[in-house]
């Protein structure tokens, strides 16, 4: 009789572990200042940002077909851009199984998920750029708890963007220091480790999430992070590159570091506003910029209202920055455009 007990709960261990969350080793991971792919090779991370999935749903352009132009144009990863307004409009849980049918379509075409939290302004004084951007340290805390608890088993959903652009003084949002916006982080960081220890998390600096210099003396002290810079075209005039290596380029000698915003339009296009109004000179410095670097990026937006855009239609039709990256794009994942 404690022979066949004993047999059982050894059965009934063994499918437990079989039902279990995946091994660590199933997860991208970071190694010093790399990305790391679950069969343990480099992963340079180049992708696209969506604009949010409630404004897609809204659209009817939440769907499969929307998920393959993505990767046809060369993406690897999509960047879900979840707005506080949007997600209370259309309810969270209405959001999060939107969501979850997203990633099944992202990783039926091989792309990889950024959750971005997409929020500017400042989070310590709940101070925000736009009333869409509205929300505060618990509703953080709670998305965070929310996305971690539910994505626990799905490495799919590879990086964890904690906030999408930090920025403080003028405005009206108010101040914070790094000192004090690096604990937030880290706290947030905590609370997404209780419920998924393989996150990967990545994290901002202010200016809208460009300056990461204050890396340099004050890292984030956890493992497994990775650092996010936008260095859009207006931030810093030509020549570029000595300036895009002092503020935030430096930090990918020691960590990774993903732009999980780049792009552009003519100053004459649709949305053409500050800081984003260049050419494609900008595409051609930016991406040898980020090769040199070995800096991932996701190039803002694939849609056909929010600027820059990458398309013009929803027949997918390419703007001129969607030109640019769609060809540099294809090249890198060595595809070829049906349109060429």
């Amino acid at each position: 009789m404690k022979r066949t007990i004993m047999i059982l709960c050894l059965l009934a261990t063994m499918v437990a572990c079989v039902s279990q969350k995946p091994a660590a080793e199933a997860w991208v991971k970071v190694e010093g200042n790399k990305f790391i792919d679950p069969q343990g090779n480099e992963i340079v991370f180049r992708g696209l940002c969506f604009s949010d999935p409630v404004k897609l749903v809204s659209d009817g352009q939440w769907t499969e077909r929307y998920f393959a132009e993505a990767a046809a144009w060369g993406a690897n990863i999509v960047r879900f851009a979840v707005h506080p307004s949007n997600i209370n409009s259309m309810g969270w849980d209405a959001t999060f199984e939107a969501m979850d049918q997203g990633i099944e379509w992202a990783k039926q075409h091989g792309m990889y998920v950024i959750m971005d939290w997409h929020s500017i302004g400042n989070l310590k004084e709940a101070k925000f750029t736009n009333p869409m951007y509205n929300t505060d340290l618990e509703e953080t805390f709670k998305f965070w708890r929310t996305v971690a608890d539910r994505y626990k088993d799905e490495p799919a959903v590879a990086l964890y963007e904690v906030f999408n652009e930090p920025t403080v003084t003028g405005e009206n949002t108010g101040e914070c220091t790094w000192e004090e916006w690096k604990g937030i982080q880290e706290q947030i960081i905590d609370t997404i480790r209780v419920y998924n220890p393989n996150a990967v998390c990545i994290c901002a600096g202010f200016d809208w999430a460009y300056d990461l210099r204050p890396v340099a003396t004050m890292p984030i002290e956890r493992e497994n992070i990775g650092y996010v810079s936008h260095p859009y075209p207006m931030k810093r005039h030509q020549p570029w590159e000595e300036q895009w290596e002092a503020d935030f380029g430096y930090v990918a000698d020691t960590y990774p570091v993903i732009c999980t915003e780049i792009g552009f339009c003519l100053e004459n296009e649709k949305g053409a506003h500050i800081p984003v109004i260049s050419t494609e000179v900008y595409g051609e410095h930016i991406t040898k910029y980020f090769e040199k670097k070995g800096i991932s990026f996701t190039v803002w937006c694939f849609d056909t209202d929010w600027s820059p855009t990458l398309i013009d239609d929803w027949n997918f039709t390419p703007s001129t920055q969607g030109r640019f990256f769609k060809k540099y794009l294809q090249e890198a994942a060595g595809k070829v455009s049906a349109d060429e």
